[in-house]
């Protein structure tokens, strides 16, 4: 069997939840999210998120898991579990996992009526 893809470490160096939104909720509210992609064929990846901020000791680890050929999108906003996220406060995160798996962080930013999407691909190493 092949490897998975992806790697076990990740950094996102930019994060930020904006504080408004408009457009109806939940799918047009402003959030951060982690796009994460197991391509295993029978393991299931256990990831801790860490999120790091510039004023303040790190949240976390938040825990997620992913089936083997699977992904799950992650919102920053619903992150609960030690602590919730703070909006309109800036932060990086750190991914790690059991096993390579692909990252990808992206925001809705709805602020403004002409909301604004971006997305990109996280640093990743092993």
């Amino acid at each position: 069997m092949p490897q998975p893809m992806g790697h076990r470490r990740w950094a996102i160096a930019e994060g930020y939840i904006p504080e408004e939104s408009t457009g109806p909720e939940p799918e047009m509210l402003s959030h951060e999210t982690v796009c994460i992609l197991n391509t295993s064929d029978d393991e299931e990846a256990k990831v801790e998120i860490t999120v790091i901020f510039d004023d303040r000791d790190p949240a976390g680890p938040y825990e997620v898991t992913v089936p083997p050929q699977r992904t799950r999108h992650v919102r920053f906003n619903d992150l609960e579990d030690p602590e919730p996220i703070p909006v309109g406060t800036d932060y990086a995160s750190v991914i790690e996992a059991n096993i390579p798996v692909v990252v990808q962080h992206s925001r809705l930013d709805s602020r403004q009526s002409e909301n604004a999407l971006m997305s990109a691909m996280a640093f990743g190493e092993d």
